[in-house]
Order: C-alpha cells, then sequence, then structure tokens
C-alpha cells in the first residue's frame, strides 16, 4: 500500500513537471531576448552591429525594498480636523517601484559630505550642509543637539534633519552616480581617478538639479548596458502614501481587502496589540500631547524624546521602517490644494508650471503662501501628535526649508516586473 502510494506521488511530480516545462514560454523577453531580432532576423552583437548585452533582470540598489504596485484608496481617512479639504479620497493605481526601507541617516549624509567635499567646489559643499540651527530654540535647551546631533558617532544611525527639499534632492543625484560607479568597477573601461561635481543651475529655472558629471569622471556604462540602475529620487506624494499604507498586509482572497488602515498598521490603536512582552509597546514615536514627548518611563515609553535610530520600530508590511513617526519626509510633489481634482489616476504627481499656476493665488498681497516652491511633506515626526501619523495627511513647506521634524528616503523605479 505504501509502494503504491509513493509510485502514485511521483507520477503526479513527473505530470506536473512537465506541465511546467510545457508552459514555460519560448517567447524572447527583455532578460532572455534571444540571438536575432525577431523583426528584421538580423543576429545581435555582430561586428558593427547593434548590440543587445546579457541582462539579468533590475537589482535592487543598496538599501531598496520592491514595493508591488497595485491600486489604492488614496487621501484622509480620518475626520479633517485641520479643514484644509486638500486630499480628498480618491483611487489610483500605482507601477511597481522600489523604496529606501529606512530613512537616510546621518552617516549617510556624513558620507555624501565627504565625498564632495574631496572633488567639489567650496560653494557646493557649504549649499549642501543641513541647518543644524533647527533644533537651537532660546526656550530650550537643546544646544547640544545643535553641536552634535549631526556628527557624534552614537547619532550615526539617527535620521538626518535640517534638509531642505533642494538638498535632499540634490543627494539622491550624488546617490545615483555614487551607486552606478560603484556597480560599474572592474565592468568595463579602466576608471579614470576622480569625481563628479555638482552645480545647480540659475535660480530662474523652476526645478533644481545638478549638472552633468564633469569630464574627469569614471566611465559611466550606458543605460543600455543594463550595468546600472534607474536613477535615486524623491518619491511621489502618491508612492509614499501607498508605500506607508501597506494595504498587501490586508489582503485574504483575491482582491479582497480585510480593512482599510488609518495608520501603517493595523487598528486604530498606536500600540502594539499583539500578546507577548511587546503587547502596549508604541508603533511610533510622537507627541502624545503637550509637554509629553514620551510618556514615563518604563513599558509604555515610545523610546525616544525627539528621534531614534531608524531601525527603532517595527516595519510595515512592506518592510518599510518609520512610516510613521521619527521624522516626517520631503516628497516630489509641488503642493496644490486642489491636486486630489486634478492629477491622473495613474501614478498621480503634481508638478510645478503646469495647471493651477501660482499666479492663481495672491501670495503678493499675502492672502496666499501658495507658489512653485512650496513642496509636499508626509508623515508624522517625533514632535506630531498622532493625527499626523495617518500616511493621507499632508503638509507643505518652502523647498528652500529645513525643520527638525523633516528628513527624507529615496526611492527608484521598479522595471521589468509587477511583483
Amino acid at each position: 500500500m505504501i509502494q503504491k502510494y509513493h509510485l502514485q506521488r511521483a507520477a503526479f511530480i513527473l505530470l506536473a513537471t512537465a506541465a511546467l516545462a510545457s508552459c514555460k514560454s519560448k517567447h524572447p523577453t527583455s532578460v532572455q531576448p534571444g540571438k536575432k531580432s525577431t523583426a528584421t532576423g538580423i543576429a545581435y552583437n555582430q561586428k558593427d552591429g547593434f548590440q543587445v548585452k546579457k541582462f539579468a533582470g533590475q537589482k535592487a540598489g543598496p538599501n531598496l525594498v520592491f514595493i508591488e504596485g497595485g491600486r489604492f484608496t488614496m487621501g484622509a481617512l480620518e475626520e479633517d480636523v485641520m479643514n484644509s479639504r486638500d486630499n480628498r479620497e480618491r483611487t489610483v493605481s500605482i507601477q511597481s517601484f522600489y523604496m529606501d526601507e529606512t530613512e537616510m541617516a546621518n552617516v549617510h549624509y556624513l558620507e555624501y559630505l565627504n565625498a564632495i567635499s574631496r572633488d567639489s567646489s567650496e560653494e557646493v559643499v557649504t549649499r549642501a550642509l543641513p541647518d543644524t540651527t533647527v533644533w537651537s530654540n532660546p526656550l530650550s535647551f537643546n544646544d547640544s543637539y545643535v553641536t552634535q546631533y549631526l556628527r557624534y558617532p552614537a547619532f550615526r544611525y539617527y535620521p538626518v534633519v535640517g534638509v531642505s527639499w533642494e538638498q535632499a534632492t540634490d543627494y539622491a543625484t550624488w546617490r545615483s552616480n555614487a551607486v552606478n560607479n560603484e556597480l560599474a568597477k572592474g565592468g568595463g573601461e579602466k576608471k579614470k581617478k576622480g569625481g563628479f561635481s555638482l552645480k545647480r543651475k540659475s535660480k530662474k529655472e523652476a526645478e533644481p538639479a545638478l549638472a552633468e558629471a564633469t569630464s574627469t569622471a569614471p566611465a559611466k556604462p550606458s543605460l543600455e548596458s543594463g550595468m546600472i540602475l534607474p536613477d535615486y529620487r524623491l518619491p511621489t506624494e502618491a508612492e509614499w502614501e501607498y508605500a506607508a499604507k501597506a494595504l498587501i498586509g490586508t489582503q485574504y482572497m483575491d482582491e479582497n481587502q480585510i480593512n482599510q488602515r488609518i495608520y501603517p498598521w493595523d487598528g486604530s490603536s498606536v500600540r502594539n496589540p499583539k500578546k507577548g512582552r511587546k503587547q502596549g509597546q508604541m508603533l511610533a514615536n510622537f507627541k502624545r500631547g503637550r509637554g509629553d514627548y514620551a510618556g514615563i518611563a518604563g513599558r509604555s515609553n515610545d523610546g525616544a524624546i525627539i528621534t531614534a535610530e531608524i531601525y527603532s520600530y517595527p516595519a510595515n508590511d512592506f518592510g518599510l521602517y518609520n512610516m510613521a513617526g521619527n521624522v516626517s519626509e520631503w516628497v516630489m510633489d509641488v503642493y496644490r490644494p486642489l491636486s486630489y481634482q486634478d492629477v491622473n489616476d495613474l501614478n498621480p504627481v503634481r508638478r510645478n508650471g503646469y495647471m493651477d499656476d501660482a499666479k492663481n493665488y495672491d501670495s503678493k498681497n499675502k492672502q496666499s503662501l501658495i507658489d512653485d516652491k512650496l513642496r509636499v511633506y508626509k508623515g508624522g515626526s517625533w514632535s506630531d501628535v498622532a493625527y499626523w501619523l495617518s500616511p493621507g495627511t499632508r503638509r507643505f513647506l518652502a523647498q528652500d526649508s529645513a525643520t527638525a521634524m523633516i528628513g527624507f528616503r529615496c526611492a527608484m523605479i521598479g522595471v521589468g516586473r509587477n511583483k
């Protein structure tokens, strides 16, 4: 009887293997394009012909995790206590992408400052320096944060703050070059010594950007080679909100979802509901009430008076840390109160200089704060009450401003896969 069972099992496995083999597509793909063009029949990679390099698929860059795209309801879920009415609920779809699993830490930003100090002008380095005076307050003794938060080793893995939207964008550009230069080492021509220079376009340009690498920079493989990654950048507001909600963790059958999410975790509480020694612990650091930044010492303490290390609290269902609490984060979008009415329902983003012009807002007579240099930031910080921990909330600040409550993380397009 047992022998018969094993024979049946073996036969089933063979049939399943044959079925899978028969289902395997023989058509060319991006990873296996074949030896000849299906359009002309001309062989690839001949001398002086069209070169199709080997490509094993896009790899996740350092610190990035894959975020599977999909449909979700974007917008505020809690009562609009600020009465801003600037993020009403609507259904949108987001293409798969990659996102930093953590906020950028002081050690990451110091690495950047060290790199550009070796191959860029003093003006560039000065422009990149975080504003450490964001901690300064004449009525608070924050002096040690002003002088030590960025550089003292104990703060290495605390999120960098005092960084403007412009500086965060510059960092993403530098990081793209640094990562791709590292990936390209040993894979092509002998690299020249030197680095690249950062130079801001004129102030008349709407978007601050960085110039191309100088002629002394290492030779960079072509995009077609597949040896380099797409650019790091700030996430769009929609990407950030989608990644923070992580509704992939609420699915139980087909496209059904058990629930929406007020926070990046299930439930209406900011404490861990799971039984065990971590039950009741805070899932993020935030301001619990007037003068209460951490609770009393002991089990109910959220573990941080100001910021905390970037891995301090549980990750959400996408594997992202601190999508609520710690620091708020810059996103790509320019701020407009009616973006929810105007942007596309596929990969929505709000750019400046397109629709709803700044001239429509009376900023000259101080009747409005809105212009093309206001950028959205998302998520609650260590200094915010729980209301702002909800991913659907949004605020704005001038792109050249910085605070002790705003940091950033980067994103990257996910190419060639949906899962």
